[in-house]
């Protein structure tokens, strides 16, 4: 009973930044569990693919790669006509595509608020806010035209529902002179995910499309460095940062029958973060 509960097992699923560190682990879980997937990337060519999938799974019938643009309404259609013509219409949309700013950044995108660039503002903003509304769109549209009770997933931030705190990223400055903020742009971005994910909640409700966002803190990689590691850390209550592989389970619930109830809601998964 258990298993059914949880059960994606042949479900159709598409997965937006699935060649990223965690879509890989999305896309990894789905697949381990049966489910069918299609990966939209703006890369995925196919050294980059064998990089990241063994080849028993990049092989599997059960996963295609699709190169899209979210931010290009005619690419999104033109890959989920694909979809259609192999599988069917989805019935999972996971909306993990999504661009940020690391501490690594130049000054020029990562100085005071006062003299953020504009264009940067918009293109972070194209991607993980409008890309998301275009695929919401797209996939919603199909759902509702093969009668599919489907699910899809928005994925947030914590910077989304709160401010940065912006000591972490004070010792930039005292190690080399030159101040790191972390801007604005991706708090923006991701807080609209909210109320996108509310809207279309209440819109497709009657129809059997649930819709939910899920809120991630942040993921440990080795290319971190240990002040920055240090500082995070510090500020959150279960005293680590995530392994790349520990969100699987909440998509999986918030993908299957077990949350069949659950929608225009916001899972937040982010140690402790938010509970300040």
């Amino acid at each position: 009973m258990e298993d059914e509960l949880f059960s994606v097992s042949d479900k159709i699923c598409v997965i937006t930044g699935g060649m990223g560190q965690l879509g890989v682990q999305y896309v990894k879980a789905f697949l381990a569990r049966n489910a069918k997937v299609a990966v939209f990337g703006r890369h995925v060519e196919r050294e980059k693919i064998e990089n990241v999938f063994l080849p028993e799974e990049y092989n599997n019938e059960h996963l295609a790669f699709y190169k899209v643009d979210i931010t290009k309404k005619e690419e999104i259609n033109k890959a989920l006509d694909k979809i259609e013509q192999v599988w069917s219409a989805p019935d999972v949309l996971i909306n993990n595509a999504g661009i940020d700013t690391q501490p690594s950044a130049p000054p020029e995108v990562s100085g005071p608020f006062e003299n953020f660039p504009e264009e940067v503002f918009r293109e972070v903003v194209d991607i993980n806010l409008v890309g998301t509304f275009l695929m919401c769109q797209a996939v919603g549209a199909r759902m509702v035209e093969a009668h599919k009770e489907g699910s899809i997933i928005n994925i947030g931030s914590i910077y989304g529902m709160v401010s940065p705190v912006q000591d972490i990223y004070a010792y930039k400055k005292e190690m080399t002179g030159i101040p790191f903020i972390k801007p604005v742009a991706y708090s923006a971005a991701k807080s609209g995910i909210y109320n996108l994910t509310r809207y279309c909640a209440t819109y497709w409700g009657r129809q059997g499309i649930r819709v939910n966002s899920f809120t991630p803190s942040g993921v440990w990689r080795d290319t971190q460095d240990q002040y920055f590691q240090k500082n995070y850390c510090s500020r959150i209550p279960i005293g680590r940062m995530a392994q790349e592989d520990e969100y699987n389970g909440a998509l999986i619930f918030l993908a299957s029958k077990a949350s069949r109830y659950m929608t225009g809601a916001n899972l937040i998964m982010d140690g402790g973060w938010t509970a300040w």
